[in-house]
């Protein structure tokens, strides 16, 4: 990275919930950050917009439909305009580009992030699923070319700053905490066929669908884990999780002596996309703060792994290691979508996901090239299995 405090950031995903937050960061810190690179799938509307605004040196939009009309727009403001995945790829490659904040939602974030590390850059990483699917090659390549893989998720900028100045220190255990999501204390047969627009309702965060859904089966927690695995290299009997509702306490480190280091504050996904992107600098912020006086107590609770059983499936995926998490995260990519659709019930998502946990060959040593082709296997068998049994969710 340039010695300079002055930060030239690609956003990939930056029409989405974390990409329109970063934009929110740079515009209040122009002295700071300049944009290089935005991407969106397939929002031309707001990729436009965003174009306009911050002037980019190139843009890249995933649907091929939509090239023409924003290449007609923006060729006059001297933006260059590419499409496809492949385009997405090669624009990190950018010489001018810093630090590429990966906000891509899902496995579609691995490609570019592994071209992103191998030429050079930093990643700011709020696309969970790249070290859930294949953590050992993305952490050994990040390792061999210098790159820092700064995380965005709060729960992991949470240990990332509980740790800055303590890298010395082993560490005993990590405490991710969550919310719980909208279903909290409720039991497995309760959710069972829980609505989609119920479980779009979090109590705390505002999020993309996706992400939102995971948060509600806490299989948003489960990947979480298994990042943190990669990110702080940890042994999974290191990694536990707590729920926590009012969503203050973002996680915990305990360190060897028994003493533990919290970060907390209010739950604003702003502060963890500014602290990668300035890191090391803490830049002043407008954000709201946190004041004890307005939370009377903050409590904390066990998971319900009956009720979540996602959370047990990650917990397993980790354990079996190999391309385990990569059929965990494409099954779950396919199930969430058909929720969604109301093709399947809430609580028959875990069912699928297990059944193709224990159906798709098992690789212990995957190439990339097999993390790929175990998530098109992955997907095809999951779909063909809804196909096959559908249960349509009741209203």
């Amino acid at each position: 990275m340039k010695q300079s405090t002055h930060r030239h950031i690609a956003i990939l995903g930056s029409t989405g919930s974390i990409g329109t937050q970063a934009l929110d960061v740079i515009r209040a810190n122009p002295d700071h950050f300049t944009v290089e690179v935005l991407t969106a799938g397939s929002n031309a509307d707001l990729l436009r917009a965003q174009a306009l605004e911050f002037k980019p040196n190139a843009v890249v939009i995933g649907n091929e439909a939509k090239y023409a009309e924003l290449k007609d727009v923006l060729f006059e403001e001297g933006i260059k305009v590419y499409c496809g995945a492949d385009a997405l790829c090669d624009v990190v490659e950018m010489e001018e580009i810093d630090i590429v904040l990966t906000a891509l939602v899902g496995f579609a974030g691995l490609r570019p992030t592994m071209r992103a590390i191998e030429a050079g850059k930093h990643i700011a990483l709020a696309n969970k699923e790249t070290l859930v699917v294949a953590g050992e090659l993305v952490t050994a390549a990040a390792r061999e070319k210098g790159v820092n893989i700064y995380p965005v998720d709060s729960e992991h900028s949470a240990i990332f700053q509980c740790l800055t100045g303590e890298f010395h220190n082993p560490v005993e255990k990590i405490y991710l905490t969550a919310s719980g999501g909208p279903f909290r204390g409720k039991t497995k047969e309760e959710v069972y066929h829980a609505r989609p627009e119920d479980a779009l309702k979090h109590p705390n965060w505002e999020m993309g669908a996706k992400i939102t859904i995971d948060s509600a089966s806490m299989m948003n927690k489960g990947l979480e884990v298994i990042e943190a695995k990669w990110l702080f290299g940890l042994k999974s009997e290191q990694i536990d999780v707590i729920v926590h509702p009012q969503s203050i306490i973002h996680s915990i480190v305990q360190f060897q002596d028994g003493s533990m280091k919290a970060q907390m504050g209010l739950p604003d996904m702003k502060l963890p996309i500014q602290y990668a992107l300035a890191y090391p600098q803490r830049l002043p912020s407008d954000f709201p703060r946190f004041d004890f006086r307005n939370f009377a107590s903050l409590t904390f609770e066990q998971p319900d792994y009956e009720a979540f059983k996602n959370l047990s499936l990650a917990f397993e995926a980790m354990h079996r290691g190999g391309n385990a998490p990569c059929i965990l995260n494409a099954a779950n990519e396919i199930v969430v979508r058909a929720f969604l659709d109301k093709e399947l019930p809430f609580g028959k998502m875990p069912e699928v996901i297990e059944d193709a946990m224990n159906s798709v060959a098992f690789i212990a040593k995957p190439t990339l090239e097999q993390y790929f082709e175990t998530d098109e296997a992955t997907r095809t068998y999951v779909r063909n299995k809804i196909k096959a049994a559908p249960e349509p969710a009741k209203p």
